[in-house]
């Protein structure tokens, strides 16, 4: 429990329950409420709208406005080469993306009474709940650069500086913070303390004691002679291994964690940069990093969402998609015991929960799944199961049968068994055929099934080409479409597993589901079969070709690659990746 302090002069709220209702408060009341708090509190650095929100969302009850931090978003020194105007418009924007109290790091007060009368009205303008400043010379440098060289502020004149600020400002609850340099500067503690005393008396609200050694010892012994005379902050960026009650024993009143969000983005924006850079493609990192969405939900999208719905309005509903998931899985029997090869873990989620997700990412959010094979393991919340109870006798259509009614809107088909990157599908979806498939080129020499013959190659260098399918089969394939049964020569790629129907092309699949249904051998077919009859019968089915970027899981071996696969899309910054 901290120390009482007393209330330091124009405080007359010094006493403010910091658990009141934030909608009863204002921001400065709030932040009054933190320096006056019987606990221990803490506010967090940012140093714009999206970091003020990232702060805010991650439970701080305040922010620190950074010098340092505000004048390297700038692209510059922590010597006031950014103005004050351009501090306090930065300001202006975190005030409105967040609620939070904000405490500014106003340096020096950008230089003498005057100016700091002037910041500390606009301070007030946009709603922000304090200033702390050094007393130091202005133009100041930052305190970790060659802090014993550095001269101090004469007494008298930063006093008379903060007795010019308390008098100005129109909010009795606005808090005046002076920051001690003394023990940076190498004056030693007498010194550090008979100046925070002086601008205690002159009408500081509360004391920030600074220091650079990596150890707490001048601070913890400056808060015992301190004595809780007023509330005292600290900023323990150099001696940040000290825990936590150290400082609670002690009687401090707030921390202050200076730097760190923009500290912890520089490094993951190098990797990124770097990465681009190298490989001249997005491919490898688009899924690691945060997606666009996220970016919207912190500025605070929900009215932009609703006018991109109103004035850019999709030409089509959003799609349904259908996982064919009701085999055991060839090859697996040793890990599918208990559970469908669909609930297999990969990459620390099961394999059925990386499909669901990727389609959520493209709003895809009716989903159904056909299961067969311990169909009550599949406990994926959000999903609409469907049963093919022939599932150990019987192949895919029967599979697609049994949801054949989602033909009735536009949808995605897909096997159970794969992880892709997001691209993929989002391409996929962006297609105008009424059918398509997806064909990975980079397996046209393949030898195994699902090879597929198209009317052109994959010419990576050439977009927008009009490419339709073939046939489907293995190597040995012909091409059924011609009476002559002429032989197909070389395939153009491997069939993935996944097709897109939209349009009229629902009608045309499910006349062609229900002609094979009428067959003899209806329950050994698989969707290849489907996507043969639709071309025979004259309905072209577009190709959409990849080049790799996907992964099936029919074996033991596919079964570890796909570990890998799933490992190399962690969002960047949670461990290396590698593809």
């Amino acid at each position: 429990m901290n120390a009482s302090p007393t209330p330091a002069p124009h405080s007359p709220h010094a006493s403010v329950n910091p658990s009141a209702s934030a909608q009863t408060l204002s921001r400065a009341a709030q932040f009054r409420a933190l320096l006056t708090s019987p606990q221990l509190e803490f506010i967090m650095e940012a140093h714009n709208g999206v970091s003020a929100r990232i702060v805010e969302e991650a439970g701080f009850k305040g922010i620190w406005g950074s010098g340092l931090t505000l004048s390297a978003q700038y692209g510059v020194r922590d010597n006031n080469e950014a103005s004050w105007t351009q501090v306090v418009d930065m300001l202006d924007f975190m005030a409105d993306a967040s609620k939070l109290p904000i405490l500014l790091d106003g340096d020096t007060g950008y230089g003498n009474f005057n100016n700091f009368r002037r910041l500390i009205h606009k301070l007030e303008q946009r709603s922000i709940a304090g200033v702390c400043i050094e007393d130091k010379i202005f133009p100041k440098t930052n305190s970790f650069i060659d802090g014993e060289r550095q001269p101090l502020a004469d007494v008298d004149e930063f006093c008379g500086k903060i007795k010019a600020g308390k008098d100005s400002q129109s909010d009795p609850d606005f808090s005046i913070v002076a920051r001690v340099e003394a023990l940076i500067s190498g004056w030693g503690m007498d010194e550090a303390l008979r100046r925070a005393e002086a601008y205690r008396a002159a009408g500081a609200d509360a004391i920030l004691i600074h220091s650079k050694r990596s150890k707490p010892d001048e601070i913890l012994e400056f808060a015992k002679e301190w004595a809780g005379r007023s509330p005292l902050v600290i900023v323990p960026t150099k001696y940040y291994s000290t825990p936590t009650d150290v400082f609670r024993r002690a009687g401090i009143n707030l921390v202050i964690w200076a730097n760190h969000l923009l500290r912890a983005a520089i490094p993951a924006m190098q990797a990124v940069a770097r990465e681009i850079h190298a490989s001249e493609t997005l491919v490898e990192i688009e899924d690691r990093v945060a997606p666009v969405d996220e970016i919207f939900r912190l500025q605070g999208a929900a009215e932009y969402s609703a006018a991109e719905r109103r004035y850019f309005a999709p030409s089509r509903p959003a799609p349904r998609a259908v996982v064919l998931a009701a085999s055991r899985g060839d090859g697996l029997e040793t890990l599918t015991l208990e559970r469908p090869k669909v609930m297999l873990p990969i990459g620390g989620k099961p394999l059925l929960r990386w499909l669901v997700d990727a389609f959520k990412k493209e709003s895809v959010n009716d989903i159904t799944v056909v299961a067969g094979y311990k169909a009550e393991a599949i406990d994926i919340p959000g999903l609409r199961k469907v049963l093919n109870p022939d599932y150990a006798t019987s192949g895919e259509l029967v599979s697609l049968a049994a949801a054949a009614d989602v033909l009735d809107s536009d949808v995605v088909i897909t096997y159970g068994d794969l992880l892709f990157r997001q691209y993929i599908l989002q391409d996929l979806l962006q297609q105008d055929a009424e059918i398509c498939i997806v064909v990975d080129s980079s397996q046209a020499a393949g030898t195994g099934v699902d090879l597929a013959w198209c009317s052109a190659p994959d010419d990576r260098g050439l977009f927008g080409q009009q490419v339709t399918l073939r046939h489907i089969g293995n190597a040995a394939g012909k091409d059924t479409s011609h009476a002559a049964s002429a032989p197909l020569g070389a395939a153009a790629g491997r069939w993935i597993g996944m097709l897109s129907v939209r349009g009229a092309g629902r009608q045309h699949v499910a006349t062609a589901l229900a002609h094979l249904r009428a067959q003899s051998d209806f329950a050994q077919l698989g969707v290849p079969a489907l996507l043969n009859a639709l071309t025979e019968a004259g309905h072209p089915v577009g190709v959409l070709y990849v080049h790799g970027h996907w992964r099936g899981v029919n074996d033991l071996e596919d079964f570890r690659l796909a570990g890998e696969f799933a490992h190399a899309q962690r969002p960047i910054g949670t461990g290396s990746a590698h593809d």
